[in-house]
């Protein structure tokens, strides 16, 4: 799940929220984390001005790389679209 809110920083920020209780092991959760950095740092520049807080839901260590990627591409797609709509109806 992806949470975001406009700054006024000029470039996007990214958080995350992994529990234990959602993803077990340490090193999954830093291994979730490392995924998802890389992709936001490939997509920065793409992405509006918002600050990005990523929650991670239980099953999300169970993903293998492939499709923990297509969700996260899907994620800032999604994300893309929005922030382009929002900035149309202003």
């Amino acid at each position: 799940m992806i949470l975001a809110r406009q700054n006024e920083l000029g470039h996007p920020r990214l958080g995350f929220v992994i529990s234990k209780k959602n993803v077990r092991r340490a090193v999954k959760r830093s291994h979730i984390r490392r995924i998802i950095r890389e992709s936001f740092r490939l997509r920065q520049h793409q992405l509006p001005n918002v600050d990005i807080i990523i929650l991670a839901r239980k099953g999300l260590d169970t993903l293998d790389n492939r499709q923990m990627h297509a969700l996260i591409e899907r994620s800032w797609s999604r994300l893309e679209r929005k922030a382009s709509n929002a900035q149309k109806d202003n």
